[in-house]
Order: structure tokens, then C-alpha cells, then sequence
């Protein structure tokens, strides 16, 4: 009776790990990711008047989650985070953007017309809402994509 090279492979537990634990990369990661992290909200905030904004702001928050899962381990930033708590801030992401945006068509004006907000400088501070709502929604995405790479990695492609 002959193993077929996939039976062979199913039984094999002598794989190599997807992690492998590296106390330079930890203790590199623990320091580096609260800059990371502050840089990304800075990128976001300063969108309106600088180069930057919601997208590459929340880019950069993003690679902070994908440096805890490569120095940590992404199972163990999966049940961190979870994936629910992730879809739930894309929505929140999504939905917050959505009430800015109707918010100044309930008020009188355009869609994002950010004057129509009763605040002192609305288009700054009704800009900066905006874009930090896009990098809520784009780091969850990329996030999210993360974890379905790593998922993915498993499946059979026959």
C-alpha cells in the first residue's frame, strides 16, 4: 500500500512554524509602534493642510497592527483584536463618515458642505473629522485583509 504524496503531507507534523519568536523583533516592535502609531494619527489629522490624510494616515496605523502580528504572532493578535471588534469598526468607520456627511445636508447644506456646521473654523476641524473616519475605515480594511491573507494560507489550492 503506497501513500499518495497528499496523504503523506496531511500526516507530516514535522511542518515549519508561520512564527517563529524573536526577541530583537518584540522588544524592536514594543518601541517603535506607539511612534508609528502617533505618526499615522498626525498624517491624518494634518490631511487638510499638508500632504497626508485619511488614507495614508490610517496606512500607516494599519502597519502597526501588521508589525504586532509579524513580532507576536497573528493568532494571538486574531483573538486580541478579534474579528468582530474589526468589522465593528469599519461600520463604525463607515457609519460615523455617513453622519458628518448627511449631518450637513440635515443642517441646511450640501453633502460635506462643512459650512453648514454651527462650529467656529467648520471646514478645518468638519475635514479632520472626515479624514480621521477614512483612516478608522482604512486601517480596519487593511487589517482585516491581514488576517484573511494569513487565514488563506492553509487552503488547498487542488
Amino acid at each position: 500500500m503506497s501513500q499518495s504524496k497528499s496523504d503523506a503531507s496531511a500526516t507530516d507534523t514535522t511542518a515549519t512554524p508561520s512564527y517563529v519568536e524573536s526577541s530583537i523583533i518584540m522588544a524592536t516592535v514594543r518601541v517603535v509602534s506607539p511612534f508609528v502609531f502617533t505618526y499615522g494619527l498626525f498624517v491624518m489629522f494634518h490631511g487638510a493642510d499638508s500632504a497626508g490624510g485619511g488614507f495614508q494616515g490610517g496606512v500607516i496605523v494599519a502597519t502597526v497592527m501588521l508589525m504586532l502580528g509579524i513580532a507576536f504572532g497573528i493568532d494571538p493578535l486574531r483573538e486580541w483584536v478579534g474579528e468582530s471588534t474589526l468589522v465593528g469598526v469599519i461600520v463604525g468607520g463607515v457609519a460615523a463618515f455617513l453622519a458628518v456627511a448627511v449631518g450637513t445636508v440635515a443642517l441646511g447644506g450640501s453633502f460635506l458642505d462643512y459650512h453648514a456646521l454651527p462650529i467656529h473654523h467648520a471646514s478645518k476641524y468638519g475635514i479632520e473629522t472626515v479624514e480621521l473616519f477614512i483612516g478608522v475605515i482604512v486601517a480596519g480594511t487593511i487589517t482585516g485583509l491581514f488576517f484573511a491573507i494569513d487565514a488563506g494560507k492553509e487552503g488547498d489550492d487542488e
